[in-house]
């Protein structure tokens, strides 16, 4: 239907025209929602091989799961693991950090930083 042939219809059908295109936008507009919205769960329920905790094992943790700690960088993340690497040569069931004051001994890492890292920390 072209702009021409909608100018010449009554103003009640014209009114009519309008409130049906109205009705249509909001229920695909509802009908979108929907379906992101269940897309969205679908994802978060999907088991993808991947477990995040909430906190990080620096006796064990690789460089990537360290930079996720506040005020820890690549550098300082390379420097725990360089340090518990050699703290740890000859005994494999050593643990370099006990607790947060531990995490002081490394090079880079005052008693500041420790502290804001603290409580995402775990020593096991």
């Amino acid at each position: 239907m072209s702009f021409e042939d909608f100018s010449g219809k009554p103003e009640r059908e014209k009114h009519n025209i309008e409130s049906m295109g109205f009705v249509v936008c909001m229920v695909l507009c509802i009908l979108l929602s929907t379906v992101f919205a269940g897309s969205f769960f679908c994802v978060a329920d999907e088991d993808n091989g991947m477990f995040l905790e909430s906190r990080v094992n620096p006796n064990e943790a690789p460089v990537p799961s360290l930079i996720r700690l506040p005020g820890i960088g690549r550098s300082r993340a390379e420097s725990i693991v360089l340090y518990r690497e050699d703290l740890c040569v000859a005994n494999r069931e050593c643990r370099a950090f006990r607790s947060c004051e531990d995490i002081e001994k490394v090079k880079g890492i005052g008693p500041k930083t420790a502290e804001g890292m603290c409580e995402w920390l775990k020593f096991e």
